[in-house]
């Protein structure tokens, strides 16, 4: 039995257009895969940890080899519950839609959080940078209200695809699909709600073999 997280990184819900592909993926994913358990976490309303100075110091204690004191510790534990059920799930789903050509602040957070050195990722002189979640499957739905399409001058502008897959191999995590709602302003809402129903369909043939 497999778990699977699902990240939503929007705070609009079901007027969410990644939310919506996103949550058509795990209803057929759930069909598929009846013995299977799904967690979902929203950067918006699960209490996020904030990484800021005690979280910050108590890092730099344990990375210097020292113990960090009480509030420290009591931050970075919350750390460490975030990262763990993280690594806990043997796959992923994220919902991610663009923001000012990037990510949400919150989903921003959430990398800040969980991307921590010996626990998603290690560093050493020999082979540099290594992911420490491997052999795990993501699904990424990015929503955007303008068309940002490959080989053109509009692709320079998606900085949300880009850095989402860059974090994500970062920590190891290589088999990555992904599916796109484009544009969900920029042509109306007819346009939009077609688009939509394209992706829940890719999603769809996508969550059927994940």
């Amino acid at each position: 039995m497999a778990k699977l997280l699902y990240v939503k990184a929007s705070p609009r819900g079901s007027r969410s257009k990644s939310i919506t592909v996103a949550d058509a993926f795990v209803k057929t994913y759930r069909s598929a895969n009846p013995g299977d358990t799904v967690e979902t976490v929203n950067v918006f309303d699960d209490g996020i940890p904030a990484f800021d100075g005690s979280a910050v110091e108590a890092k730099y204690e344990i990375l210097h080899g020292k113990k960090p004191g009480a509030e420290q510790l009591k931050a970075w534990k919350d750390v460490e519950r975030i990262i763990e059920q993280f690594k806990g799930a043997d796959k992923y789903v994220l919902a991610v839609p663009m923001w000012n050509f990037g990510i949400p602040y919150r989903l921003k957070q959430y990398f800040d959080v969980i991307v921590q050195p010996g626990y998603t990722f290690t560093f050493s002189a020999e082979q540099g940078y290594k992911g420490l979640v491997t052999g795990k499957s993501v699904l990424a739905v990015y929503s955007r209200g303008g068309e940002y399409p490959a080989g053109t001058d509009a692709e320079a502008f998606d900085l949300q695809k880009r850095y989402v897959e860059l974090v994500l191999g970062f920590m190891g995590l290589t088999e990555i699909h992904s599916v796109i709602v484009e544009p969900t302003l920029q042509g109306g809402p007819d346009v939009a709600q077609q688009k939509v129903q394209e992706a829940i369909r890719l999603a769809g043939e996508i969550a059927t073999g994940f």
